[in-house]
Parts: structure tokens; sequence; C-alpha cells
């Protein structure tokens, strides 16, 4: 499924992809990107989001990300987000030549089931679906649908927010295959309206597969 275009130059390739991923990363004073922990927060009713963005992975096998994907997010009713993430996938393994073409499609509802009170945090949901759009021969794709169930807190002390929470991701095209997620995320707002944080999160197999830890920090700035 998808088209994918074959790259005899991967690395000169990939260094023009990460460059165009720097530039094109787009966002707001908000919860959510640029982290890989989420937040229980929804887009308000009848408001839009729109983000322009890139994300890279590397392991001992090589690279991939998208570059760039579109994120699109619209508050249908009071308290519930509609969500989708179309993206230009790209790999460049290790050895052997580089793909670029469509990627998986994200298809999700956010839910929040309890607004933040002085001492309640705000609970919600955010399950998605990845519909296998992209390649998987070419590494632009899973091959197979996967399902993530998650549930997410926030709470905010001042100029200090934090969020994060747990979930479970689900290979439907083969049920051995599923793993669980933990996340979380501290940030600062400052005067001048931009906000700096840091997150961490672990993704643990429930049967097979290996653990994977990542941290990341982050500075944005209101637009």
């Amino acid at each position: 499924m998808g088209t994918a275009i074959l790259l005899k130059s991967p690395i000169r390739r990939l260094r023009g992809l990460l460059a165009l991923a720097a530039l094109l990363v787009v966002t707001r004073a908000s919860a959510g990107p640029p982290y890989a922990t989420d937040d229980p927060e929804p887009v308000e009713y009848r408001h839009w989001e729109l983000y322009l963005a890139s994300q890279s992975f590397h392991d001992k096998l090589g690279w991939t990300g998208t570059a760039p994907h579109v994120e699109v997010n619209y508050g249908v009713v009071p308290d519930v987000q509609l969500h989708v993430i179309t993206p230009l996938a790209y790999s460049a393994p290790a050895s052997g030549p580089a793909t670029y073409g469509y990627g998986d499609t994200e298809l999700g509802v956010k839910v929040r089931f309890l607004q933040e009170h002085k001492w309640t945090p705000m609970i919600g949901t955010f399950p998605f679906l990845e519909v296998p759009s992209g390649s998987r021969s070419d590494g632009l794709g899973n091959g197979s649908a996967q399902f993530f169930l998650p549930v997410w807190l926030q709470k905010s002390f001042g100029a200090w927010q934090t969020y994060g929470g747990v979930g479970v991701w689900i290979d439907l095209g083969d049920r051995d295959r599923h793993w669980w997620f933990f996340g979380w995320q501290l940030s600062v707002a400052s005067s001048s309206g931009s906000r700096s944080g840091a997150s961490c999160s672990t993704r643990r197999p429930g049967i097979t597969g290996q653990t994977a830890t990542r941290a990341s920090t982050s500075a944005r700035c209101s637009t």
C-alpha cells in the first residue's frame, strides 16, 4: 500500500530530510506536541489546531521518521476532539537504499472525563488507530493496524504544569505483539509566554520485544 521513492544516495537525502525537519516544526504554547507524552486536554469546541512537524528516530538499523507530517485537531463537541495525522515518511537503513513516501495514517478521538480543579487533576483518554497506509516492505509503515488506548492526567501549579499517563499499544495484525507505554512531562511558563520543559517515556513489551526509554527537552513560544 502507498507509493515509495527509492533514493540512491541515502546519506545525502537523509541530511536534506533532517534539515527540512528542523525548519518545519511548528508548535504553540499548549500541552501535547512536541513531547512524546500527551495530555488529556482537547481542543476547544469548534476550534481547530494545525501542526506541520517532523519526527526522526535512530537505532542500530538506521534512521526512520516523517518529513513532514500534518496533524489536524478539531473540537467537534465540548470535551471531545477529532484527530488525524497524514505523514510523508522516510526510511534510511544503515545498509541499503533509503525510501520516501506516504506513511501510516493516524486517526483518533480525545475525550476529557474530568476538568481540573484545585485538588483534582484533569483526566481523559486519547485512543487512536494507526492505519497501515504505508509500505512495510519499504520501511514506511507497520504493515498492520495498531491501536493505542491511554489514560492521561494533567495538573497545574501556578506557572508549572505536569501531565502524563499510561497506555497499551496493540498490533491488530499480531495480538501477541503488544506493549505498554508510560510517560510524564513537567514544564514551566515564563513571563513572555514561552514554555520550556522536559519529558520522559518508556515502552515495555507485553510479550515480546525490547524495552525502549526516551527523554526529551523542549522550549516553545506562543504564536
